[in-house]
């Protein structure tokens, strides 16, 4: 992490211009997912993905994902997904969380007939960026309700993966 100094003179002057944002791992998500429900839009095309439940696994936060969360995608006119996920999370000592996450997909031209040939599109191939926010009322992890949060995530057809971090 590096702070870029200004000059500028401004009240911006007195915040750090970082060329790096800092941040820290907080887990790892593998969500396995139902066949995506395609459904033509007047403002493009929907897919809807129901979660058949997954698996978190990091240094801040372990447990599972329970089925019937998803993820219900819209892919504009413009080819841009814009990800609205929402499932519930249980920590590995049962506490309960409300996880949602908003973010933007762009894919390769022919990503979507890669991934329909059962082909896993990498963190290289894709730009897929989220934005995590989390609820819950349990004492242990009432900290994740004042986060800011970011995720990084790679396609499968029958599954997702996501690292997320919480900026510092």
């Amino acid at each position: 992490m590096t702070a870029i100094a200004t000059e500028s003179g401004s009240p911006a002057e007195q915040l750090p211009l970082f060329d790096r944002l800092p941040a820290e791992h907080l887990f790892d998500m593998h969500v396995d997912l139902q066949p995506a429900q395609m459904i033509p839009t007047a403002v493009g095309t929907r897919l809807t993905f129901i979660a058949r439940g997954g698996v978190i696994d990091g240094p801040r936060l372990r447990g599972e994902i329970l089925p019937g969360g998803g993820d219900w995608l819209l892919v504009g006119t413009d080819q841009v997904g814009r990800i609205d996920v929402r499932a519930t999370l249980r920590t590995h000592d049962g506490a309960l969380i409300h996880y949602q996450t908003r973010g933007v997909i762009k894919i390769p031209a022919d990503g979507l007939e890669r991934l329909a040939a059962g082909e896993v599109l990498g963190f290289e191939q894709t730009y897929v960026r989220t934005t995590p926010k989390f609820e819950t009322a349990d004492e242990r992890y009432t900290w994740l309700n004042e986060i800011v949060a970011v995720g990084y995530n790679v396609l499968s057809p029958d599954h997702i993966d996501y690292r997320i971090y919480r900026v510092l």
